[in-house]
């Protein structure tokens, strides 16, 4: 992990330590629409071709499209699209992982009650003794400044050994309370998730999702529906309302995730106990302001707001190592700020991560 130093004067508007070094400017001017600038945009192209990954979603011409995610790659022969696991061979679509039968995954079996971002109101958290499974996909349809699981971004999709679903299935046990989908993001491997999770439920276990929600809208829905008949949950982190500072912070829109959040929300209504539908937050000390939570919760409180919605303290990670922890101040106000925005189910969560009193 980077030590957070100073921050940077904005190279637009030069408001002085006001600005990550992977912007190089400060949230005014990404959300005014001018984008980042500077050494930090070529450090983050960078990591990117240090993992083999492109730097954009292809939309290369006469290419092979993949409708998995929201990115709709336009694949050209012999490359790879944004998540790495598809690519284009002889002009057919290739899977190299994320199919029934390969997964790039690891798992491991995490007591309860574990830090999931449902734990303050999932079943799991009243079963002290039994285990979740967790299930760690290694790729993901976004690119996050700010990952705390970045390394997952060295696994090879043609060297890593796989996992399949009968094999992922035989690590639950008697123990096993939950299955949990995350990553990396289940989006870039539903085929697989989805295969499995079928399994699970047919042997009575609560299946959960850890998601940005990009996933093409009839994989998620066979998602939620597997949540809802299991009594599992589908967490969605939401990491800006501002499409510009989601581009900047994540490669991507937020379009689709909003749609998918609201699509979920429609079926969450079914079940209220335990909650269906659950959002996040990362507290990005200096983007994700307490305004910016604001206007998440607005968005949240307009599908339902009795959805459960769970602030994250932001700890420095991979690009953005200059980055202070989120302050205890910083955490209030915007809990503050969702309440006020009319949902009546907030928590600050990793309070440990918080600096300041």
């Amino acid at each position: 992990m980077s030590h957070p130093r100073a921050l940077s004067t904005c190279t637009r508007c030069n408001a002085p330590s006001s600005a990550a070094e992977v912007f190089g400017v400060c949230r005014a001017c990404l959300t005014s629409g001018q984008g980042p600038a500077g050494k930090g945009e070529a450090a983050r192209y960078a990591a990117r071709a240090r993992f083999g990954l492109p730097v954009f979603p292809p939309r290369a011409p006469g290419g092979v499209r993949c409708v998995q995610c929201a990115n709709e790659c336009v694949i050209p022969e012999g490359e790879r699209g944004f998540c790495g696991l598809r690519a284009v061979k002889g002009g057919r679509l290739v899977h190299c992982a994320g199919t029934p039968s390969r997964g790039l995954l690891r798992w491991y079996r995490d007591p309860l009650p574990t830090n999931c971002v449902a734990d303050w109101v999932c079943e799991g958290s009243r079963h002290r003794g039994l285990t979740s499974l967790a299930v760690f996909y290694a790729s993901c349809t976004m690119d996050c400044v700010f990952c705390q699981n970045w390394h997952f971004r060295g696994v090879s999709p043609h060297d890593a050994a796989g996992v399949s679903v009968p094999a992922l299935v035989h690590a639950a046990t008697p123990q096993t309370f939950c299955v949990c989908f995350f990553g990396g993001d289940p989006a870039s491997q539903m085929g697989h998730a989805l295969a499995a999770s079928v399994r699970f439920a047919s042997r009575g276990l609560r299946v959960c999702w850890e998601t940005n929600g990009t996933m093409h809208p009839r994989l998620l829905d066979r998602a939620v529906d597997l949540s809802l008949a299991t009594r599992g949950c589908v967490k969605f982190d939401l990491k800006a309302a501002d499409d510009r500072l989601h581009v900047a912070m994540t490669g991507m829109s937020n379009q689709r995730t909003r749609e998918n959040f609201a699509r979920a929300g429609v079926k969450s209504r079914r079940r209220e106990d335990p909650p269906l539908l659950v959002a996040s937050t990362l507290l990005v000390p200096g983007y994700v302001t307490p305004d910016e939570v604001g206007r998440i919760a607005a968005f949240i409180g307009s599908v339902d707001p009795r959805i459960p919605y769970t602030l994250l303290a932001f700890a420095p990670q991979y690009l953005t190592g200059d980055l202070p922890r989120t302050s205890a101040a910083h955490a209030r106000e915007a809990e503050e700020a969702a309440r006020a925005a009319g949902l009546t189910r907030v928590r600050i969560g990793n309070r440990h991560l918080l600096s300041g009193q």
